[in-house]
């Protein structure tokens, strides 16, 4: 991660509340959690409990990744939720753009991850001692250069997309921890959250939330 973490002063983007949960549409650049030390402080869930104090952390996006975030708003959600992020019962959905033209129009990545310990906090792939991670992905469009990618992770890794496009060739551009030259040179990582499938934690409905790809 970059020494020097200035975070958008965007203002919350909220994309559904009731008296259980809140929804957000969080920017690239800032963290979900606070990080080490006084000039990490800042971060989404410190601005949303600004406004809902209440507010309970349920699941995580990467500093640099854009898009759909659930918060709990009270205990009992925030147990439901978690459950259902364990359980495999949500259904997340990220679009990317990644450097060169991916071929052919589908597939999986099935391979385990695990820390890079003399990298941090890059991740590997390790067939003898990662945890399993599988990804789904799909060509919307191949740009000059580039491709759109939808992308359906069925496990949550850290890095797992990142890291498994890296595995394909053709890694996300704007990845400032695994892209190099070109790849590297665009102005936030091209990974965004643009969908999350959850069941309401009391009335157990299946909720739908989608927030716009920003690139």
């Amino acid at each position: 991660m970059d020494s020097a973490y200035t975070p958008p002063t965007d203002p919350l983007n909220i994309l559904h509340e009731d008296h259980e949960i809140v929804v957000l549409d969080k920017p690239a650049g800032l963290l979900s959690v606070p990080g080490r030390g006084p000039d990490l402080a800042d971060c989404l869930i410190t601005r949303v409990q600004a406004v809902f104090p209440q507010a309970l952390l349920v699941h995580r996006l990467d500093r640099d990744t854009s898009g759909v975030i659930v918060f709990a708003l009270t205990p009992h959600a925030q147990r439901n939720l978690s459950m259902q992020f364990e359980e495999k019962r949500t259904k997340k959905t990220y679009q990317a753009r990644l450097d060169g033209v991916l071929e052919p129009r589908e597939g999986t990545v099935d391979l385990p991850l695990i820390v890079d310990w003399e990298n941090r906090p890059r991740q590997k792939v390790c067939h003898d001692t990662g945890r399993p991670a599988v990804t789904d992905w799909r060509v919307l469009r191949h740009e000059a250069n580039a491709t759109r990618v939808r992308l359906l992770p069925r496990t949550g890794r850290t890095h797992q997309l990142r890291v498994h496009m890296l595995a394909l060739g053709h890694v996300i551009l704007g990845d400032s921890i695994y892209a190099t030259g070109a790849a590297l040179d665009h102005p936030r990582l091209m990974l965004h959250a643009e969908e999350l499938r959850l069941n309401h934690p009391e009335t157990g409905r299946g909720m739908s939330f989608r927030a716009p790809v920003p690139f």
